[in-house]
């Protein structure tokens, strides 16, 4: 393990900069934080850049396999102090380790199977949680839409935790993207509170895409005009969820019935495991 005593060294500098998304777009990097989303993008098969651990972290005894495992993979580790590592940090409290990971290449061509669409998604933890509930649902793709969140913010890579590097994710800049990504045989549904189709009377074996709008404006224009509403039924007076919750509780309807009549890639679900969050 190398060790990094300046603020001036050019791998840290560049680790800073990629807490703006320009630079992560330019070099086609980003950061990950944390123990969990470090060893969770590895165990996918992630080839990191770098890995910068505080002293206090690398001395822990609980760190040890992890650390162990990096170095016999022959990712570069520096060992920096806590200081250094806050300046590349975008967490209030550093945890101890910050690894620099390529962005997977953006998808090309149209995707088959289940799609979610984020449109306007603006909220890094709601972008995070759909994300994973899009993989825990055996989706195909997710697509950040028009004026959604970056897909490779710090935050948004936080609530993931390690699901940007098992699913294909798209960016799009205009809606006209994301329709050419969608094609034209795959049937288009937009949550919205006001639907009268029920979210579950939708027939989700065939090719589907699910649109979450904007958590305060709901969908855009150009996404309710291309989709039909549908809505969950509420109870005690609540008008509607969550973005993410929404957006969760549809994902695994549709994933209930594709593995129901074999429409999915075989795959079974696993139990949730609610000890690890």
């Amino acid at each position: 393990m190398l060790e990094i005593t300046s603020a001036n060294n050019p791998r840290l500098k560049m680790a800073r900069k990629l807490q703006r998304r320009r630079a992560r777009e330019q070099s086609g990097l980003c950061l990950l934080e944390g123990a969990r989303l470090v060893a969770d993008a590895w165990r996918a098969g992630v080839t990191l850049e770098s890995v910068f651990i505080a002293r206090s972290f690398a001395a822990g005894l609980e760190q040890t396999e992890l650390l162990a495992a990096l170095a016999l993979g022959g990712t570069p580790l520096y060992l920096v102090e806590e200081a250094l590592l806050a300046g590349i940090s975008d967490t209030v409290t550093p945890q101890g380790i910050v690894a620099v990971a390529p962005i997977p290449p953006a998808i090309p061509e149209i995707a088959s199977g289940l799609v979610l669409v984020l449109d306007g998604i603006a909220d890094p933890g709601n972008a995070g949680t759909l994300l994973r509930s899009a993989v825990g649902a055996g989706a195909g793709l997710v697509i950040f839409g028009p004026e959604a969140v970056d897909a490779y913010s710090p935050k948004v890579l936080r609530a993931g935790v390690g699901a940007h590097f098992r699913i294909a994710i798209a960016t799009c800049s205009a809606w006209a993207e994301v329709e050419t990504l969608l094609g034209n045989e795959r049937q288009l549904f937009v949550a919205d509170a006001r639907g009268a189709l029920g979210y579950d009377g939708v027939d989700w074996s065939l090719p589907s895409a699910l649109i979450i709008g904007n958590e305060a404006h709901g969908p855009s224009q150009a996404a309710a005009s291309a989709a039909i509403p549908i809505a969950i039924p509420m109870q005690g007076g609540v008008e509607s969820l969550n973005a993410a919750v929404a957006g969760s509780v549809i994902l695994f309807e549709a994933a209930r019935q594709r593995l129901l009549i074999g429409a999915g890639d075989g795959t079974a679900l696993e139990v949730c495991d609610p000890s690890r969050d």
